[in-house]
């Protein structure tokens, strides 16, 4: 998962970072205030953004509408000092609003967790095949299988979107810390590594390709 955070100072977004793994794979960019968090959604996909209040109403309510206009499902949290604006920041299209808690990174990483619900799991059980997403590790009947590194991280990122079609962008995006270095042949190699390794343990596929769309975990 690919998350944004608007505001924040460094140490506070490492704090968040920690945090947060312990829950999702995923990674955190972190932009200076708005105008510079416009540098980072108008090319890359987040799934979560995290925003410190600033009281500019109009440029957060700009910003709220064109990351929404680019991908619906991107989900918005802002922290907020001033009880009072609670209404209306979600009239603005706020998923979520958290007051006098920007010192407890722990306590917002469970907020998070909260709102991404559906995207969090530990483990993924594909009958005898287990995928532990914490620990980074794939057992079949108690036996250890071998994918490291983004391979594992594409299988763990599809499998917990499970029936969802992904573009090779959205999953490049999602996945390394620079996207744009990289290429769609690395995802291709890294599926068919995945396809080939699991079907030979579990006898058909798991990861489908949907033509001109992309890929899907399913079985």
């Amino acid at each position: 998962m690919r998350i944004l955070t608007i505001g924040f100072d460094n140490e506070y977004v490492k704090q968040l970072q920690t945090e947060l793994q312990k829950y999702f794979i995923c990674i955190v960019d972190d932009a200076r205030d708005l105008y510079d968090a416009t540098n980072f959604t108008d090319f890359r996909h987040y799934e979560l953004i995290i925003v410190v209040d600033e009281g500019i109403k109009y440029s957060l309510e700009k910003y709220v509408n064109d990351v929404k206009k680019k991908k619906s499902e991107t989900k918005i949290i802002i922290l907020t000092n001033k009880e009072k604006n609670q209404i209306a920041l979600y009239r603005l299209g706020i998923d979520d609003v958290v007051c006098h808690e920007s010192d407890m990174p722990d306590l917002l990483a469970a907020k998070v967790l909260a709102n991404m619900r559906s995207l969090f799991g530990t483990k993924i059980h594909v009958g005898k095949l287990v995928i532990d997403i914490i620990n980074k590790k794939i057992k079949y009947d108690e036996k250890i299988v071998s994918l490291n590194g983004k391979t594992f991280d594409i299988l763990a990122y599809l499998a917990l979107r499970k029936q969802r079609v992904f573009s090779k962008d959205e999953i490049i995006n999602a996945l390394w810390e620079e996207p744009e270095y990289v290429s769609d042949n690395t995802v291709e190699v890294a599926i068919n590594q995945i396809r080939k390794r699991l079907k030979n343990i579990l006898g058909f596929q798991v990861i489908h390709t949907v033509r001109r769309r992309g890929y899907k975990f399913s079985y």
